[in-house]
């Protein structure tokens, strides 16, 4: 389908909208398309001088052609053996499900942090699989990842692990999604990755000292560089609270499509925060919301332990099933004062709760101080 100048906007999609899944760019035969990141919002923006007004673009942006969502066929709980279990946010099931889709001759793509970036990565190799690892609390990069995937789906299948965004401009992208499997994650929100680099910089932490970083250890929030905290245990960084609270992330996530009970992918991983099996909680407990037989096909290579789940119970307790996250007044004080700094911004947004937190902070690093 071929627009008009006038029907061709100078951004992909809605202004503010875009979600940042990079479908367009992959897609767009002049490489005309760039992101523009301004902390708040993400827009692909159209270069009119080398545009041809073809549309390939729209085509594939999942926030002009919305993704076709499908009602779940199968709810579990469970978690994958102890050795994949422990190194996981959750319960490890996108780990045993990757190794598995590799043990049977495939390729796996999913979100990797290495040279200071997070980006994606397709390998058939199972000792690249703990580098998927981990919860990623930030805007990832897909890069050319599409145009990778689309040329080995014509030899081989395929597994793409992401958020349901990515999941949604990938379907839109591939034509012939038959050997084709996708696991999107129940996602809160992502903030820029400009963001994060603020806090990093204030905390005198650059970009290319960082070999390593966590964001969460099961139901503990808190960043980890080379594996060291950014603030004493038990005391959550201003990053973390920030990105908890909702505070963060950019414009499209508060009106996010994808905040629902129906899926774009073949299986939908979270968390099970309101299992019954309480001696397993601290270990790690995911929720999977299965919608085909592919990813009934997933689950059962995956070799995992799998219970029975509260539908309602799982639903009530990860509310992305029931809608996005919501703007607050804070957020809005947040970014207004964005260019004073990150923790600046904070103590802004929310003055009782910064000052609670430097006070822990005090008197956390006095008494351990004092022990010594």
């Amino acid at each position: 389908m071929r627009y008009s100048m006038t029907e061709l906007n100078r951004t992909v999609c809605a202004q503010n909208q875009c979600n940042g899944c990079m479908a367009c760019i992959n897609k767009c035969p002049k490489g005309c398309i760039s992101i523009l990141d301004d902390f708040e919002s993400y827009n692909a923006f159209i270069d009119s001088s080398r545009c041809i007004k073809c549309g390939a673009c729209r085509d594939v942006c999942p926030q002009v052609h919305k993704a076709i969502k499908k009602k779940p066929i199968l709810w579990k709980q469970g978690w994958a053996a102890d050795k994949f279990r422990e190194n996981a946010a959750s319960g490890g099931l996108a780990t045993a499900i990757m190794r598995a889709f590799i043990d049977e001759g495939g390729y796996v793509s999913s979100c990797v942090f290495s040279n200071g970036a997070f980006h994606f990565e397709l390998t058939n190799n199972i000792n690249d699989i703990p580098r998927f690892a981990g919860s990623k609390y930030v805007k990832s990069n897909p890069g050319n990842i599409y145009i990778d995937i689309r040329e080995r789906l014509k030899t081989h299948k395929v597994l793409f692990v992401g958020l349901p965004c990515q999941v949604a401009g990938l379907l839109n992208y591939i034509k012939d999604p038959q050997n084709l499997y996708t696991v999107d994650l129940i996602c809160h929100g992502t903030p820029s990755p400009k963001l994060l680099s603020l806090f990093l910089k204030e905390n005198q932490i650059a970009w290319d000292t960082i070999e390593e970083i966590e964001f969460r250890k099961k139901n503990w929030w808190g960043l980890v560089i080379n594996g060291n905290a950014i603030n004493p245990v038990n005391v959550q960084d201003f990053y973390s609270y920030a990105f908890l609270d909702q505070l963060i992330f950019t414009e499209n996530c508060y009106d996010c499509q994808f905040a629902d009970v129906n899926r774009v992918s073949d299986i939908t991983l979270g968390d099970s925060w309101s299992s019954e099996l309480v001696n397993e909680k601290d270990k790690g407990i995911s929720l999977i919301l299965c919608q085909s037989e592919k990813g009934k096909w997933l689950l059962q290579k995956s070799n995992s332990t799998l219970y029975d789940v509260d539908i309602d119970d799982a639903i009530c307790c990860n509310e992305q099933l029931k809608h996005p996250s919501n703007r607050t007044k804070a957020r809005y004080r947040f970014f207004e004062n964005i260019n004073k700094g990150f923790e600046h911004s904070i103590a802004l947004a929310n003055p009782k709760i910064y000052i609670k937190k430097k006070i822990k902070v005090f008197f956390t690093v006095l008494g351990l101080l004092k022990n010594k």
